[in-house]
């Protein structure tokens, strides 16, 4: 104690963590805070979250109910709902889904067969030369013009006649290959314009010939730009494979759920198990797309 004073010091005063309160005061100060643009994404965030959430719920409550629906109950109000016959659809699943692996590959063939024909369709219509551009707006017009059903039929039961025989498989890799590839088409002929003239023009500056241009420029702009409709396009061809079943003679998903199914006359179990490897198949590549999308749209960035 001082001598004269009548005060007395105070006992310095430590925090849990061992800092002075001046400390303490400056780390506060020393703390950035959000920006507002922050703090907007933030808030976006978790409203983005929340619509998946509520989503996501309404797809589990809407999935309960459609299996409800087929569960054979009888309600109070005398409605009876569907019966099905589990018996048959545990003993045919399996043959069924053997069908799915089928479908994949002709699909895998056909978009292959309709992406070259798009590309030199697109680049047909492209050309300043009349005949090239006669023979691609042909056959797209020919094409459209004509249902994908009579195509298969035409490749199958009309070429024979002249002398070519075509397997089913092949008649039916061939049809969807010649349709898809016309409407595909388009897509391409807009992926190779979006390509700016300016940079065809650098190229032709800096001692490009027209094919280098052509596949070191434009191309690898414009498959860019055609990726994402095309998963579209891959994913309805699957679901049009069905069509094929109608030959007889490819073994897919369709012509096994329709063979059982009248078989056995069981043709609504048979049709329901179809329909959800269909579903189950649409989801997955919806969702392979869904990756490949945010993959390119994070490159433009």
């Amino acid at each position: 104690m001082h001598k004269g004073s009548g005060k007395v010091p105070l006992p310095f005063v430590s925090s849990a963590k061992g800092e002075t309160p001046m400390s303490l005061s400056a780390a506060k100060r020393k703390t950035p805070s959000k920006s507002q643009s922050e703090l907007i994404f933030e808030a976006q965030q978790r409203k983005e979250r929340q619509f998946r959430s509520n989503v996501g719920l309404s797809w589990g409550l809407l999935l309960i109910l459609l299996v409800f629906l087929f569960t054979g109950e009888k309600l109070n109000l005398g409605i009876k709902l569907i019966h099905l016959d589990w018996d048959f659809i545990r003993a045919n699943i399996g043959f069924i889904s053997s069908g799915v692996g089928v479908t994949f590959y002709l699909s895998i063939l056909s978009i292959f067969l309709a992406t070259l024909l798009a590309l030199l369709a697109a680049l047909g219509r492209l050309s300043i030369i009349p005949p090239i551009y006669a023979l691609s707006t042909f056959y797209v017009s020919l094409i459209r013009g004509t249902p994908l059903f009579l195509q298969i039929f035409f490749f199958y039961l009309a070429l024979p006649q002249v002398g070519i025989n075509l397997s089913g498989l092949m008649a039916g890799v061939i049809a969807l290959g010649l349709n898809y590839g016309a409407y595909m088409s388009e897509i391409f002929r807009a992926g190779l314009s979006s390509v700016g003239k300016g940079q065809r023009e650098a190229a032709q500056a800096i001692g490009m010939t027209p094919t280098q241009t052509m596949t070191r420029i434009v191309l690898p702009q414009a498959l860019r730009f055609a990726i994402p409709p095309t998963g579209n396009e891959f994913i309805a061809m699957t679901k049009d494979s069905a069509l094929i079943s109608a030959t007889g003679f490819v073994h897919e998903l369709m012509w096994r759920a329709t063979k059982v199914g009248r078989a056995q006359f069981h043709s609504l179990e048979a049709l329901i198990m179809a329909a959800v490897f269909y579903w189950m198949m649409t989801l997955v590549l919806s969702a392979v797309q869904s990756r490949i999308e945010a993959r390119l749209s994070k490159g433009e960035r």
